[in-house]
C-alpha cells in the first residue's frame, strides 16, 4: 500500500488542563484515564445511563494537558458533558477544533516518531513547528496549530490521499466509526469495543452497570461483522437472512483488493459463512478484520 496523507482537520478536538483533569475525565468515560502517563493515550466511549454510546474519543496525555480527539458528530455532546460535569473541579476545558489541524499519515512508511504502540504520543518538530504525533493502527496522526498547517504538510514526504481511500483502509481493518456504524442504540460490547475501549477494573462512570452486567452475565444480541458484497449498496440498507431482518449496512467501500465490502451490526441469528440479501444484492458474512 502506498503511504498517503489525509487532512482530517474537521474532526472534533478539545483539551483539558488542571490538577484534576485526569481524575475528572476518568470518571466520565469507559476506559482507564487515571493510569495514563505522559506519552500514553487511550481510546474510550462516553455513554448514556443505559450504557448506550453517545460517542467515542481518543485521549492523549501530553504531560501539561490531555488532548482529546473525536468524530465531529460527537463533539457537541462530549463538550456538553465535560462542561456540565466539571463544575467544582480543578479542570479547564479548551476548544481546539478550529485552532488545530489534523493530518493523518496512512500506510507502512509512516514515521515512527511516537513509537509502535497505538495511541502513544509525543511532541516533535516538523517543518519548523511543534506538532503532536500520535501512533494509530494504520500509521501516524499529526496535530498542529492551524497557522502551521502548510509548513507541516510541506515537510511530510507523502502524496495527498482522500477520505475515501482512508475509509477503505479503516473498513478493511474492521474498525467501526461513530456516526456511520455506531450510534446511540449501540452498547460497546456489541461493536466489539470492550477490549479497546472499556476498563472493568476502574471506578464508576455513567452507564457502567449495563456494560458490566452484559460483560459478566449475558451475550449481546448483535455483533460487528464484515460483509463481502456482490455489488455496492447504500449504508442503512436492511440485511435479510431468509425473511428475517438481521441488521443493516454501516460503512460500505470498494476495496482495490477485496471488492465491495461493508461493516454491519448483525443479530446473533446470522453468522460468518451465511449469505444475506441487501436490496438487490447479496453478501457473505465474514469476521473482521477482513482476510486477504
Amino acid at each position: 500500500m502506498t503511504t498517503f496523507v489525509v487532512d482530517r482537520s474537521e474532526r472534533g478536538k478539545l483539551a483539558l488542563t488542571g490538577a484534576e483533569a485526569k481524575d475528572f475525565l476518568h470518571g466520565q468515560v469507559t476506559n482507564d484515564i487515571l493510569s495514563l502517563e505522559p506519552g500514553m493515550g487511550a481510546y474510550a466511549a462516553f455513554l448514556t445511563n443505559k450504557g448506550k454510546m453517545l460517542g467515542d474519543l481518543r485521549v492523549f496525555d501530553l504531560g501539561d494537558e490531555l488532548l482529546i480527539d473525536c468524530e465531529r458528530v460527537a463533539l457537541q455532546p462530549l463538550f456538553n458533558l465535560l462542561h456540565r460535569t466539571r463544575l467544582g473541579r480543578d479542570a479547564e476545558l479548551h476548544k481546539r477544533t478550529l485552532q488545530m489541524t489534523l493530518l493523518s499519515i496512512i500506510g507502512p512508511e509512516a514515521p515512527q516518531w511516537a513509537g509502535a504502540t497505538e495511541h502513544a504520543c509525543v511532541r516533535v518538530e516538523v517543518g519548523g513547528a511543534t506538532v503532536v504525533a500520535v501512533r494509530t493502527d494504520v500509521g501516524l496522526d499529526v496535530f498542529c496549530w492551524a497557522e502551521d498547517r502548510d509548513a507541516v504538510r510541506a515537510a511530510l514526504p507523502f502524496g495527498d490521499g482522500d477520505e475515501a481511500a482512508a475509509e477503505v483502509v479503516r473498513v478493511e481493518s474492521g474498525r467501526p466509526r461513530y456516526g456511520v456504524d455506531l450510534d446511540e442504540s449501540v452498547i460497546p460490547q456489541e461493536a466489539g469495543l470492550n477490549e479497546r475501549a472499556v476498563s472493568f477494573t476502574k471506578g464508576c462512570y455513567v452507564g457502567q452497570e449495563t456494560v458490566a452486567r452484559l460483560y459478566y452475565r449475558g451475550k449481546p444480541n448483535r455483533r460487528l461483522l464484515g460483509l463481502k458484497l456482490d455489488e455496492p449498496a447504500e449504508p442503512g440498507t436492511e440485511l435479510r437472512l431468509g425473511e428475517k431482518v438481521v441488521g443493516k449496512l454501516g460503512s460500505v467501500v470498494v476495496s482495490p483488493d477485496l471488492g465491495p465490502i461493508a461493516l454491519a451490526l448483525v443479530r446473533r441469528e446470522a453468522n460468518p459463512g451465511d449469505t444475506v440479501q441487501a436490496d438487490g444484492t447479496s453478501g457473505l458474512i465474514v469476521e473482521v478484520p477482513f482476510a486477504r
